[in-house]
């Protein structure tokens, strides 16, 4: 990192992957630093025995901006779609039940009862007026489609997405499309027919890569090449004037060894928490505001098994578990029923999370007793007898950023303290939505406006 005229791009996760190769291809040059020996973050896939494990998301919406950058990536060959109609099923009094997936479904599902189902197929049908404070995601399910709705269908939902508490997250912050189509519509269910009619297309499809999710950040990394350094950790950032007209200096430790870089412009693409440490040199006031986001812990728990161990065939996506049911696990993914490869011949292979926002007791466990909670459950939900033939877990303690009521407004107070310090840029999930395509185009828009920067100064 001689060169002071370049952005230093600090977290190699895929939104920092992201934001490095968009400015690479706008011919700014880039420096990645990756704290650890590989990039990703929480992606990544490894093998053993013969099947294929996920560390963290076991795949992705395929939106416009993720399947541009992959066909641009030369990997749209290696993209694998799951079946759209692929069952998804709940938990509900010990048993697996299958999930309404359209308001038609919901007449004929015997998981609510006819007055819960009756909420759900009138909607269009009523008009609701959204209260002027915020709501969290319980408060609006309550006030719309009452308790029943929210304990087996939204709440294992906000679990699998966020592993979020419905009753602190927002739901403008977590899900601002309902907020927006009740304002609009006076009903959440008629405003996703007009946007779908508007779009004109079905929704994106759910996918994945031959040989897992870490493909993406694998194909990231090469066409970056030598502008990726892992095993190096940011250990200082201080702003003022440094030699060659570059506004930032960053303080950097490899091997055990310290070095400093020079860099006109810096992308923090690390947690928040994180950010927050980098920062307070700079701001204690920003650090102060990044560190009021929560994280969730989550551990991942992946298993494979002989085929003839279950008594479940395993055929959909997999299913959720709501709180109430006493459980530990938050929900599971089966993996070999989605996608081809996941499992050597005749076995199959399951994900499933455990921890959460609800939960937060289970990750102080160890990596052995969670794989057993979660063991247990399965044999108990899903008949399976004797232990995996092969499996892997994960703990990570700070997974997900919560949503939660007035994240909002945190988000807002970073942007304004982000134009204040001239050079100085944030992209993470943790801004505009957790999900692989939100982290894609919130990554290509922080290279483009740290390229503005550039030419402008």
């Amino acid at each position: 990192m001689a060169d002071a005229k370049q952005v230093a791009v600090i977290g190699g996760g895929i939104s920092g992957l992201a934001c490095a190769y968009r400015l690479k291809q706008l011919g700014v040059q880039v420096t990645l630093v990756e704290a650890a020996d590989r990039v990703g973050g929480l992606i990544g896939t490894i093998e053993r025995d013969g099947f294929l494990f996920e560390s963290g998301p076991q795949s992705f919406q395929g939106t416009d901006a993720l399947l541009g950058l992959i066909e641009q990536l030369g990997i749209g060959a290696e993209l694998r779609e799951a079946d759209p109609n692929a069952p998804r099923f709940v938990l509900r009094h010990g048993r697996l039940e299958k999930l309404p997936m359209s308001p038609q479904a919901v007449l004929t599902s015997s998981l609510l009862r006819p007055g819960s189902r009756w909420k759900v197929v009138s909607e269009p049908f009523r008009r609701t007026k959204a209260p002027r404070q915020e709501e969290s995601v319980a408060e609006f399910v309550r006030r719309k489609f009452g308790h029943e709705i929210l304990e087996y269908l939204v709440a294992p939902f906000v679990s699998g997405i966020y592993a979020g508490d419905p009753e602190k997250l927002s739901l403008r912050a977590a899900f601002p499309s309902l907020d927006e189509w009740e304002r609009e519509y006076g009903s959440v269910l008629r405003g996703a027919m007009k946007s779908r009619s508007a779009e004109g297309r079905r929704p994106p499809a759910l996918c994945s890569f031959r040989q897992g999710m870490g493909t993406l950040a694998r194909a990231l990394a090469e066409k970056l090449g030598d502008s990726v350094r892992t095993g190096t950790r940011a250990v200082a950032l201080s702003r003022g004037a440094v030699p060659g007209g570059a506004r930032y200096e960053i303080r950097m430790s490899r091997n055990g060894q310290q070095e400093t870089a020079a860099a006109a412009a810096v992308v923090l693409a690390i947690p928040a928490y994180a950010a927050s440490g980098e920062v307070e040199p700079i701001s204690a006031p920003l650090a102060h505001t990044l560190s009021g986001i929560a994280y969730a812990a989550v551990a991942v728990v992946a298993a494979g098994y002989d085929a003839k161990q279950l008594d479940h065939p395993l055929e959909g996506f997999g299913f959720l578990v709501p709180r109430s049911e006493k459980y530990r696990t938050l929900g599971t993914v089966w993996n070999s029923s989605l996608f081809p490869g996941r499992a050597r011949a005749g076995a199959l292979t399951m994900t499933s999370f455990v921890g959460g926002a609800t939960d937060t007791e289970t990750l102080k466990c160890s990596e052995a007793d969670i794989a057993a909670v979660v063991r247990e459950e399965h044999s108990r939900i899903l008949g399976i007898t004797g232990p995996p033939v092969a499996s892997k877990v994960w703990k990570h303690p700070k997974a997900l950023p919560q949503y939660n009521l007035g994240h909002g407004h945190i988000v807002e107070a970073i942007r304004e303290a982000e134009r204040g310090i001239p050079g100085l840029f944030f992209s993470g999930n943790y801004l505009g939505g957790p999900s692989l395509g939100k982290c894609v185009e919130q990554g290509f828009r922080t290279a483009e406006a740290a390229r503005d920067y550039l030419e402008a100064a």
